[in-house]
């Protein structure tokens, strides 16, 4: 049965607040996860958004999000978490104890590659910054796209160009 957007679900409920996360296809060490695992998601007809990868002393958690044109549901979710569970077992790329899920992106999608900027133009985005840019780290507004390593929002008439390299979570706004 497939569903629509869900809202993210996981296989293991982990009860921990992230203190930082890594953005696949912009920095080292989830974009190495997505090369690894991404072959195994798409052969089973799934597209890969994102990886986060939250190292913890108690152990890391390793979180992916899927989508697929049907929607996700839980059954979609276990599918994948065996395969890439096989595949991380073999390539063994995260030396430490972790967790994995696997979740539907929800309707606060985060958005991870410039290409997931460009085809959410007009929607509603909340941009959190590992970095202070122009005195903020917080920004949220009117997606405009995506150009030049620099993602463009629109906040009280006002046009940001945001550079990618500061960016730490990207959501939509459910809503807008």
């Amino acid at each position: 049965m497939a569903f629509g957007f869900l809202p993210r679900f996981s296989l293991n409920e982990v009860g921990f607040v992230p203190t930082f996360c890594f953005w696949c296809a912009m920095r080292g060490y989830s974009k190495q996860l997505c090369e690894i695992i991404e072959p195994a998601i798409t052969g089973l007809g799934y597209e890969l958004i994102g990886v986060q990868h939250f190292p913890r002393q108690e152990g890391a958690l390793v979180r992916v999000y899927i989508d697929h044109p049907a929607g996700i549901g839980l059954d979609d979710c276990e599918l994948v978490s065996h395969q890439i569970s096989g595949v991380l077992d073999v390539s063994d790329p995260i030396r430490s104890q972790y967790n994995l899920e696997v979740s539907s992106p929800g309707p606060d999608r985060p958005l991870f590659k410039p290409s997931h900027f460009e085809q959410f133009k007009g929607c509603h985005i909340r941009i959190k910054l590992d970095a202070s840019w122009q005195g903020r780290k917080n920004i949220a507004g009117e997606l405009l796209g995506c150009r030049s390593n620099s993602v463009l929002v629109v906040e009280d008439d006002i046009e940001h160009a945001i550079p990618l390299d500061l960016i730490g979570t990207a959501r939509l706004v459910p809503g807008h």
